[in-house]
């Protein structure tokens, strides 16, 4: 119902809905190495809801991305990000919400920049979308992610520039099949308003909306997320925050990511229109300019 309702996903359509992509594919890029059964090509129609044309512009993104920051993509696999996960950076909580979503837990603060580059938690949050990604139901409920900033301080905060910080919502809203319907934050410092200038001007209004931000505020917090679904630290009744099942999931799928991202690279010989996202991509003025203006926040609060 949900399917229907929200993405214009109709059963007896289906099939005619994913030949129309595949064909477009075949026609208009036949040198693009790119899965091409069903199951691959729903995920790019329900994340554009079946508009045959931004759901192939997606696909071309979702390849473009990995030529585009070989520093994320290159060897993408659980076994190269086992540190990140064995910090406790991410998670998934085992059961979702009431609307079918699962929810990823972030905590920057674990991470120190003295302890690996900031660049490999990206590659461990695109490994866990990935996996989440795989079943229809996330697919069409989408994800809800929730970051808590307990423990960030100067060094974390100042770490990613407006460059990385343009790449990864480029990604997450251009270049990704999957649908983020909140951003929960909660325990931010003072100077998160900064880091939020950062990223705010890359991105759509729609996103924006969807950033809630709760401070310490744990009753906020469960006015969106119920107690259910979220762990003891968080005032939920889940359980206590389990950093390690996740971190079994990913390893466990070792061989799937080997075949899926430790292969020649899939636009060799492919040919891209102007207007792809991460063609030339440059940090804007303004990107640059939010910079400067966190660091001298940062060192006003530090």
């Amino acid at each position: 119902m949900q399917a229907r309702e929200e993405l214009q996903e109709k059963p007896e359509w289906r099939l005619r809905d994913v030949q129309a992509l595949r064909d477009m594919i075949l026609k208009d890029h036949p040198n693009l190495r790119t899965r091409l059964d069903d199951a691959f090509l729903l995920r790019f129609l329900r994340a554009r809801k079946f508009d045959y044309d931004r759901a192939l512009h997606l696909l071309l993104n979702y390849h473009a991305s990995r030529k585009a920051w070989p520093e994320v993509f290159q060897d993408l696999k659980p076994s190269t990000v086992k540190h990140v996960l064995d910090l406790g950076f991410l998670t998934v909580q085992p059961r979702p919400d009431p609307h079918g979503r699962y929810i990823l837990c972030l905590r920057p603060g674990k991470w120190k920049p003295n302890d690996y580059p900031f660049v490999d938690n990206i590659r461990a949050i695109y490994l866990t979308l990935e996996k989440l990604i795989q079943p229809e139901e996330t697919q069409v409920n989408g994800i809800v992610i929730l970051v808590d900033y307990t423990g960030v301080g100067f060094s974390q905060a100042s770490n990613p520039g407006p460059l990385l910080a343009k790449k990864v919502v480029g990604i997450l809203q251009d270049g990704f099949p999957i649908r983020i319907k909140a951003v929960n934050i909660i325990n931010e410092p003072r100077i998160f308003k900064g880091i939020f200038a950062i990223i705010k001007p890359f991105l759509k209004e729609k996103m924006a909306e969807r950033y809630v931000l709760h401070g310490s505020d744990l009753a906020s917090l469960h006015r969106v997320v119920p107690h259910s679904v979220l762990p003891q630290e968080y005032g939920g009744v889940a359980g206590r925050l389990d950093m390690s099942a996740w971190s079994r999931t990913l390893l466990e799928a070792e061989e799937e990511f080997v075949v899926e991202f430790c292969q020649p690279d899939p636009l060799e010989g492919v040919i891209l229109p102007d207007s792809m996202l991460f063609e030339g991509e440059q940090a804007g003025a303004h990107g640059e300019d939010s910079f400067r203006h966190l660091r001298s926040q940062l060192y006003y609060c530090y």
